[in-house]
């Protein structure tokens, strides 16, 4: 089964929506214009309940069916990135070092689709909760929409959220039952030595040759503390120390990232990484103070709920188009938190030969909106079916 009908009938509506969402991109919790669009699109569609000011600005719409049965959500995210727009399109940010260069005015457009269509046809028992939410690039908008309870006051059973994927056939799918991405995690080294003239070094504690070993025995974390079979990464992505060539600083500065799936392994990261930090300190006679930041939890599957969905997805794509087992990545999602607190599905949508996620060039592609937003009215109707349907 295609695309629905009714929804590529209203496609160009849906083109306009996310390209009014792609001039006024917002950062984090403080999205007021965003969210006011969001709110004025459901009202008018004729949603049963909209809830506002959830997690700050995010948003829950309530659809309900033509019959008694649980609650299903259905989640976008509706922040964009601070980076400056390269892409040259009629419709370029209007906040300049502000773009949605990962698609969440995309996402947020197939949710508006999807709720248009429910709403108008309600061919579904129950209801479903359509959660607009900020925050995911930073901040964990989804786990503060999780801690203000939106699952147990709207009596979500399952859920549900697609993201785009570049490089993939627009309009294929795919997912994986379990584990689908990991938990992020960041580390902070803080170096205090004693600096000096660049001629005398005998006079300093250097901590650029501090920070120097510290990375390179980072890299061993990897290649030898851990099974090679348990996937794991640890990055160093920033050292910063000195001002001129002459001068030996004061201090140095690491910043690296940590991405797990086992907690098991992510404790022996935080270990070793305490270890190295404080061996190297001694060794290079420096102080140094390691700080550790757990962030996002991996994204984790129901495997009955990712292999439905699946099915859903072959039904509008096509089976040959969808991949049902596809494997984990290493990146990260807050939708994380709300599949802690319900089971469901994580999937994404092929969005063809476009510039990567994060990249200034980077633009969603419309054409796949009518697809997702078809995915997530069927994932609706095929969970929840009316009686006799």
């Amino acid at each position: 089964m295609p695309v629905i009908n009714r929804i590529a009938e209203f496609a160009a509506d849906m083109k306009g929506w996310r390209q009014q969402l792609h001039r006024m991109p917002e950062l984090e919790f403080d999205l007021p214009r965003t969210a006011g669009f969001v709110a004025d699109r459901l009202r008018e569609f004729g949603v049963d309940e909209l809830h506002e000011g959830i997690a700050q600005t995010g948003l829950v719409a309530i659809v309900e069916g033509r019959g008694p049965g649980p609650v299903i959500g259905l989640r976008a995210d509706m922040d964009a990135l601070p980076i400056t727009e390269e892409t040259g399109v009629g419709y370029v940010s209007e906040n300049v070092g502000k773009m949605h260069a990962c698609g969440h005015d995309g996402h947020t457009t197939m949710l508006l689709g999807a709720a248009r269509y429910l709403a108008e046809t309600r061919n579904f028992a129950g209801k479903v909760a359509l959660i607009f939410q900020p925050a995911e690039e930073n901040g964990a908008g989804g786990n503060v929409m999780v801690e203000e309870g939106i699952m147990d006051r709207f009596g979500i059973d399952q859920v549900y959220a697609l993201h785009n994927a570049p490089g993939v056939e627009a309009g294929a799918f795919y997912t994986t039952p379990g584990p689908i991405m990991a938990a992020v995690d960041t580390f902070e080294v803080h170096i205090q030595g004693v600096g000096g003239h660049g001629a005398m070094p005998h006079e300093t504690r250097d901590p650029v040759i501090a920070a120097c070993g510290m990375a390179q025995a980072i890299q061993t974390i990897v290649s030898r503390n851990h099974y090679a079979l348990d996937d794991l990464v640890v990055s160093v992505t920033q050292i910063h120390a000195g001002t001129v060539d002459n001068v030996i600083p004061d201090t140095a500065y690491i910043n690296g990232t940590i991405r797990t799936f086992d907690p098991r392994v992510q404790q022996m990261v935080m270990r070793r990484l305490q270890e190295i930090v404080d061996g190297q300190a001694a060794s290079y006679g420096v102080g140094a103070r390691l700080d550790y930041v757990v962030g996002y939890p991996a994204t984790v599957n129901d495997p009955d709920r990712a292999g439905f969905a699946a099915a859903v997805a072959a039904e509008v794509a096509g089976e040959s188009r969808v991949v049902a087992d596809a494997g984990r990545e290493m990146g990260a999602e807050d939708f994380s938190y709300m599949l802690r607190a319900r089971p469901g599905a994580y999937l994404f949508i092929g969005q063809g030969d476009t510039a990567g996620l994060h990249h200034p060039k980077y633009d969603f592609n419309d054409e796949i909106a009518p697809v997702g937003a078809s995915f997530f009215a069927r994932l609706v109707e095929r969970a929840q079916p009316l009686a006799g349907a």
